[in-house]
């Protein structure tokens, strides 16, 4: 008989405990909360930056095309002499209006120059770790606009990374 009620008792127990904590975590009234900013202030949101005049601004007339690179970029990912993994990416091309031609015309010396940047990248180390960081990825695209620069000149806006992924050994 004790080993049914057992059970019985400590779901209440429990039961009674689980209640008891959402009563005490209870968030506060709504009319206390501010109603343009309930969750307080953004403490990642970042200041607002000064104008980089350098760059001309940007008021939507300059068009841009986005050019596919056909196919994936294959990286190994080489410990002493062993492959560790391998990092897959796709990338795209912002290339001004009417351009797109002749990204397709030199693609394949487009290629070998930016396969050349992901290995230097994947030998210095960036496809170790946490490859995916923002600060990762922002020197990978500045190797990557570079290179498109010096092949396609001033038509290239930026380098797009769309799809990247690694398989670890």
């Amino acid at each position: 008989m004790i080993k049914k009620l057992v059970p019985i008792i400590l779901i209440l127990v429990f039961g009674g405990a689980g209640v008891a904590a959402g009563l005490m975590l209870k968030p506060e009234d709504v009319a206390m909360l501010d109603a343009d900013n309930p969750c307080g202030e953004d403490p990642n949101k970042m200041a607002e930056k000064p104008k980089d005049k350098s760059k001309p601004a940007k008021d939507g007339t300059e068009k841009y095309d986005y050019v596919k690179l056909n196919n994936q970029f294959i990286v190994p990912v080489i410990k002493g002499d062993i492959v560790r993994s391998v990092v897959v990416v796709a990338l795209s091309l912002e290339v001004t209006a009417g351009s797109s031609d002749a990204v397709y015309a030199i693609e394949p010396k487009l290629r070998d120059t930016f396969l050349q940047a992901l290995f230097d990248h994947a030998s210095r180390g960036g496809f170790d770790g946490a490859f995916a960081t923002t600060e990762n990825l922002i020197r990978m695209r500045r190797s990557l606009k570079e290179n498109a620069s010096k092949i396609l000149g001033d038509i290239v806006n930026d380098v797009l990374v769309t799809d990247i992924a690694r398989q670890d050994n």
